[in-house]
């Protein structure tokens, strides 16, 4: 095969490759005639199938210089590059092509030097045959294919491995000042490989000792949804520190949503409480959000139902309207994402898990006296077996114990 770019390789300077195969191409950089010839014949004489393309100097060089290009076989001593700045003007030409240095005899020293700086070895002019030449190419090229998968692997770790920091550094740190309270929260986002999805949580506690937590859900689980997500808790967080009325932080969260988000069709669903030491009562704001559940012993008591409200994003000016409930001590309240009672149930007929079998759930888990941190552990272990697997949503979970430790 004869690959002459216009104007630039001579066919009496191509190295014909045997019919029916696939040839490598290489590109020689060489302006010595009878260099260009030695190593052409050589590659004629070992029966090799690679297809050469002569050029004469560092300017030709770099119109030659393409995709098709498998390596370079390149002379260190060019009219216009003397040395290694020949090298570096090829690897900055195009770094993921193999370079082969060619030197003399009293240079040898430069091949070493070349390596150093990038190239895939040296071979030294006139210590060479056809085969060995031949078997060099396909060395380098399959090294720098090697490298090249080496350090696009890299980079992917590196890559996953900050996001990965990043995404952990978003997750909150409840902000409680006293120990009367206790959060165990658990999280498990649907993307492969991430631990940040478009669902959200976050514990507050205020000067006046009243506790607020906080859970929701961005329709989604992709890195868009998991960003809005983090928007909106840290913009919940602000509102709740600063002081503001508890019964408009759903309408100015409602107005951050809609200012970040990427489409008018993203939404929100939210569930707020409010915990009084004083007076042992909860306050429930929802916005489309699944009900939380009380734990009283081996008991699982729903939330009081009240209005479910409308998800965030989905109309201009709603209001949302609290409902309270009193609160025994040791009582524990389970915060959680649609994600938990979306999973299958494990029966024929591939039915939802739903809201009634997580309570039977809870249920026998009390029943075997398990601490809240294994009681949400086994929680989430027994919904993906039902599920037969992992599940395919962001999960988050928040359990809230209400007791009485000075």
């Amino acid at each position: 095969m004869i690959s002459d770019p216009p104007g630039v390789v001579a066919a009496e300077d191509a190295v014909t490759a045997r019919p029916g195969t696939l040839p490598m191409r290489v590109l020689l950089v060489e302006d010595d005639e009878g260099d260009a010839f030695l190593v052409r014949e050589l590659l004629l004489d070992a029966g090799s199938d690679i297809d050469l393309v002569r050029v004469r100097n560092l300017a030709e060089a770099s119109g030659a210089i393409g995709a098709d290009v498998d390596c370079v076989l390149l002379d260190l001593g060019l009219p216009d590059a003397t040395g290694l700045d020949g090298l570096r003007s090829v690897l900055e030409l195009s770094p993921n092509i193999a370079v082969l240095v060619l030197t003399g005899l009293a240079d040898e020293h430069r091949g070493t030097e070349a390596v150093a700086v990038g190239a895939q070895d040296y071979l030294v002019k006139g210590s060479i045959d056809g085969q060995l030449l031949t078997r060099a190419i396909r060395y380098a090229v399959e090294r720098k294919r090697a490298d090249e998968s080496v350090r696009r692997l890299y980079a992917s770790e590196a890559r996953a491995a900050e996001n990965a920091r990043l995404e952990r550094g978003l997750l909150p740190q409840p902000l409680l000042r006293n120990n009367w309270f206790r959060v165990v929260p658990r999280y498990r986002p649907g993307r492969h490989q991430s631990v940040l999805g478009g669902d959200f949580y976050d514990v507050v506690e205020c000067d006046d000792g009243a506790v607020f937590a906080l859970i929701g859900d961005v329709a989604g689980h992709g890195p868009d949804e998991a960003a809005l997500g983090v928007c909106l808790r840290i913009a919940w967080r602000t509102l709740i520190l600063s002081g503001a009325d508890p019964d408009a932080i759903f309408g100015a969260m409602d107005a951050v949503l809609v200012s970040e988000r990427s489409t008018d069709e993203v939404f929100a669903t939210v569930a707020m409480v409010r915990l009084d030491r004083a007076d042992r009562m909860l306050r429930l704001w929802r916005a489309g959000h699944p009900l939380p559940v009380f734990l009283e012993g081996t008991t699982v008591v729903p939330a009081p139902v009240g209005e479910p409200g409308v998800a965030l994003g989905v109309l201009d000016g709603h209001t949302w309207t609290p409902v309270d409930r009193p609160v025994a001590m040791d009582t524990s309240l389970l915060l959680f994402t649609d994600g938990l009672i979306e999973g299958f149930d494990g029966h024929p007929g591939g039915r939802r898990l739903g809201e009634l079998a997580l309570y039977q759930m809870l249920a026998e888990l009390l029943q075997r006296g398990l601490d809240h941190d294994l009681l949400l552990d086994e929680l989430l272990i027994e919904v993906r077996r039902r599920n037969g697997g992992e599940l395919t949503d962001d999960v988050a979970a928040v359990l809230l114990t209400w007791a009485d430790r000075e």
